[in-house]
């Protein structure tokens, strides 16, 4: 056995730091793991996520201790999910003997949707984020980061032009802290439907037919996504907070076209 135990090994992230300055997030990035998350037909789906997690250190101590941060996530094994979001936090909060915490989950979700006219089915990805926060005093929040890609035409292109129109991909994304259980696919679908149109896997003919003539029917701008999606955001119960974003991909500039909506409803109360 080596003379040295481990009781005589230095705790250098637990000496003092006499600088007086607290630190409000520290912890480990881009830490991969696998997970389970339930999806709203009834299913589990398999995915791999990427981890960030943070502590609040205090001015008093010189670091803190990384290896927990792994520890604490290799606990939970495969079992991972919004309901152990919080207990995780707390867990990490408690081990890292710190005040604040903060804990983000990114991962691909898919989505099984049929193409509208052929119903051809097919598999749509979408990048999602968990985001956990203790704040002081211990109150725990919850933040759900959801990005879909829908198509946007012009209203300006179609007005002026004699034929046709410009259109290209967007990505809007929600950020929402929810109060109450809200599907991922709840999300998705709120915002595919203020899009001039959804983006689908896979379409035939008839169903790219469609969703070309729907687009040009349903001009949208930019301000005209983030508008109508913070919308039905507004009048969401479950949902205390939300930062609603568009960045169009511009298909005739060499920029993107970008609005952003932000609100608290706590702050109205």
């Amino acid at each position: 056995m080596n003379s040295q135990t481990a009781e005589a090994i230095p705790d250098v992230q637990s000496s003092i730091d006499r600088r007086q300055i607290a630190i409000n997030k520290v912890g480990i990035k881009s830490i991969r793991h696998p997970i389970r998350v339930s999806d709203k037909s009834g299913g589990v789906q398999h995915t791999v996520a990427t981890f960030n997690m943070y502590v609040g250190l205090p001015h008093n101590f010189k670091g803190t201790h990384m290896s927990r941060f792994v520890e604490i996530l290799n606990s939970q094994e495969r079992e991972i999910s919004v309901e152990s979001f919080e207990p995780m936090l707390r867990a990490m909060v408690e081990r890292l003997e710190a005040e604040t915490g903060h804990l983000e989950m990114s991962f691909p979700y898919f989505i099984n949707k049929a193409a509208p006219v052929s119903g051809v089915e097919s598999l749509m990805d979408y990048d999602i984020t968990f985001i956990g926060t203790i704040h002081e005093g211990g109150t725990y929040e919850f933040t759900m980061k959801v990005l879909v890609p829908v198509t946007s035409l012009c209203p300006c292109s179609k007005k002026i032009s004699a034929y046709g129109a410009h259109n290209q991909r967007s990505h809007v994304t929600v950020s929402a802290t929810i109060n109450d259980h809200l599907w991922i696919e709840e999300v998705v679908q709120l915002v595919e439907s203020q899009a001039s149109c959804e983006v689908y896997g896979l379409l035939k003919r008839p169903d790219e037919k469609f969703v070309t003539e729907r687009a040009y029917d349903n001009p949208k701008f930019v301000e005209d996504m983030v508008r109508d999606v913070a919308g039905l955001l507004n009048a969401e119960p479950r949902i205390d907070a939300y930062a609603v974003e568009s960045e169009n991909f511009e298909s005739i500039h060499n920029h993107s076209a970008y609005a952003l909506i932000e609100r608290d409803k706590r702050l109205e109360a």
